[in-house]
């Protein structure tokens, strides 16, 4: 008998179908207005402090007590009662991070007015490079409320059709033809073998049946609280079983926070990227011969920023003192996960180390639908920042949003129910804990929704062409090109983005990356590097810096009139054409210069051939359209 549950999944709620064995999680209506990633005010369980190298506190514990303690006297917390107040904290300093600093820990509590005039004191103090809150982060997901519907309707075949039941039923987002990521034509050429991908989360049901023999790496254990871990005892393990994050009391984690069950979103975001494919159960992944490297950071109650960068640190190469070698590290991180605020140090610390040692990281934009510049570490420099559309190929509702999102990925949420409203993978159907060691009983799929579903599907787009690209005895794409390969090939947004909320150059299309990145090197009669533009087919999202420039090319007919224009968006463009060339402010065939971002080049009777199309940034611009039609 089916059953109508609520099961709070993060702030995720889905309906699950308790099935016996391996079974099939129902999904939910999304309509709500509930918190979306969190809580709105920041929760700190400590500082992160940078000592500046030659200093006394860079090497010694007790001057970097010192300091700390030094900072909490000048900020004379409580007033008359300063001292006192100041003894209450007691700081200690926890470890050494993987990015250099340390975490000191305070063993008192601290309201965020003080721990601001804390903060100022140390960032005033010239032994300390950068001084941060220990702030908590966590998963990124979409909430909604449970209903069951209807059995959905097929899809259209695609070419490469896998047996898992529920491909073509709920694995809209690798096949739609509109909001899918053109998965069928790219698994002709890749399946992401080779690929190590670090899935920085919750951790992972590692005897979930739809994850094949191999695809899951032990991982590792990066919580190093046992209140927050919910294993024994403090202290970082080899493994990354999630033992789940359920929260059994309303307001327990943040003034708010809701009873929910546990999310399982680790093994969820895991099984969009490497979930077994045409093994005749359950569902799909993307780039389905991939390894996955669990890396364990959230559980009860979020995660912290401490243990965040150490798990990016150690998933990438690199080391974190009392830690063991990463014996896989990854070419690709995936985040899905973050919190309120601009990038701080520690967190670009961590990524920027990453993608110097030749990881690419993807982060969820975050889901309160504001502009990514207040979501970190979707916000940091070097990331591959990913907002969410659905299978309309729209902006999901709760999408964050700004110039600094590259491209989107399915996220689900744009239309209601089950399957199309939502991204269906692994997942288990307990509620509290994960099933026990060797039970066949307690999972599943599910359907969630959030630009946590999205990055995944880019990341995995990412394996795809490394795997493609190693295969064929070509060097793998560094993190910038990389960055820039997804952007250039993302699939033009279907429908219309508005200027306000941008998120990106379009959304991932796993085949044209692929085809893209195996282009043989142009050797004679070479034409610039651009674009191409489909005639009628807006690409919006465009943003550049003042004297940035972005080339784009288009095809044109014998006989008929070419126009290009720009449109909507803030800021000041410029465009200029030529045929078969290049174009500059000094040598184009058309051009159009107003002030503003609507701009009109027109050729009355276009030659067949290549035109190129220059936007040349005036001054910042952003949310720009451009549109050729002939």
């Amino acid at each position: 008998m089916i059953k109508k549950q609520n099961l709070r999944i993060n702030v995720l709620a889905a309906a699950v179908l308790s099935l016996t064995g391996v079974g099939l999680a129902q999904a939910a209506d999304l309509k709500v207005s509930a918190p979306l990633s969190g809580p709105k005010t920041q929760q700190v369980e400590g500082i992160i402090v940078k000592y500046r190298a030659g200093s006394a506190a860079a090497a010694d514990t007790n001057a970097k007590l010192a300091v700390v303690n030094a900072a909490v006297s000048r900020a004379a917390l409580g007033g008359t009662n300063a001292a006192a107040r100041s003894a209450a904290l007691r700081p200690q300093v926890a470890r050494k991070l993987g990015i250099g600093a340390d975490l000191i820990r305070l063993q008192g509590s601290i309201a965020s007015a003080e721990l601001d005039k804390v903060l100022a004191e140390l960032k005033a103090d010239p032994t300390v490079e950068y001084a941060v809150p220990d702030a908590i982060m966590y998963p990124i997901d979409a909430a909604s409320t449970a209903r069951l519907e209807a059995a959905p309707k097929a899809d259209a075949s695609p070419t490469f059709v896998p047996n898992d039941p529920n491909y073509q039923s709920h694995n809209w987002h690798f096949h739609n033809p509109v909001g899918g990521v053109n998965a069928p034509a790219a698994w002709d050429v890749s399946q992401g073998e080779g690929i190590v991908v670090a899935v920085i989360d919750t951790g992972i049901l590692p005897e979930h049946p739809d994850f094949a023999a191999g695809t899951l790496l032990e991982g590792y254990d990066f919580i190093s609280q046992a209140s927050r871990s919910r294993r024994p005892a403090d202290g970082r393990v080899p493994g990354a079983l999630d033992y789940g994050d359920w929260m059994p009391t309303a307001n327990a984690c943040y003034q708010g926070s809701p009873v929910r069950d546990s999310s399982w979103h680790g093994t969820h975001v895991s099984g969009t990227i490497a979930e077994a494919t045409n093994n005749g159960l359950l569902a799909s992944g993307l780039a389905y011969k991939a390894k996955v490297l669990p890396v364990r950071v959230l559980g009860y109650c979020g995660g912290t920023l401490s243990d965040i960068t150490d798990a990016i640190t150690w998933a990438s190469g690199g080391t974190v003192a009392g830690i063991p070698a990463n014996q896989n590290p990854a070419e690709i991180i995936n985040m899905s996960l973050g919190g309120s605020g601009s990038c701080d140090p520690a967190y670009q610390a961590a990524i920027t180390g990453a993608i110097n040692r030749g990881t690419v990281v993807v982060v969820a934009a975050g889901n309160d639908a504001m502009n990514v510049a207040n979501a970190r570490p979707a916000n940091c420099d070097g990331v591959v920042s990913v907002g969410a559309t659905g299978i309309t190929g729209a902006i999901a509702y709760y999408s964050n949003f700004g110039t600094r999102i590259d491209l989107s990925g399915p996220g689900g949420g744009v239309t209601d129910g089950n399957p199309n409203g939502y991204v269906w993978q692994a997942l288990s159907s307990n509620k509290t804990s994960p099933p026990a060691a060797g039970s066949t009983t307690g999972y599943t799929i599910g359907g969630l929704a959030g630009t946590s579903m999205a990055a995944p599907h880019v990341a995995a787009v990412a394996a795809l062409v490394q795997s493609a690209l190693i295969a064929a005895n070509r060097d793998p794409l560094t993190p910038a090109d990389m960055r820039t390969l997804l952007k250039d090939t993302a699939r033009p947004f279907p429908v219309s983005i508005p200027s306000a909320t941008p998120i990106g150059t379009g959304i991932v299309d796993a085949k044209a990356a692929l085809d893209k990145a195996l282009e043989e090197p142009c050797t004679e009669n070479c034409g610039p590097v651009a674009k191409p533009l489909t005639n009628k087919v807006a690409i919006g999202g465009l943003s550049g810096a003042a004297g940035s420039s972005a080339l784009y090319s288009f095809e044109a007919t014998a006989g008929k009139q070419l126009s290009v224009i720009t449109y909507g968006g803030t800021g000041n463009v410029s465009v200029y054409l030529a045929k078969g060339r290049e174009p500059s402010a000094t040598d184009s065939d058309a051009r159009s210069t107003r002030p503003g971002t609507s701009e009109t080049v027109r050729v009355t009777a276009a030659t067949a051939g290549t035109y190129y199309i220059k936007v040349v940034g005036e001054s910042a611009y952003s949310g720009v359209s451009i549109l050729a039609t002939q």
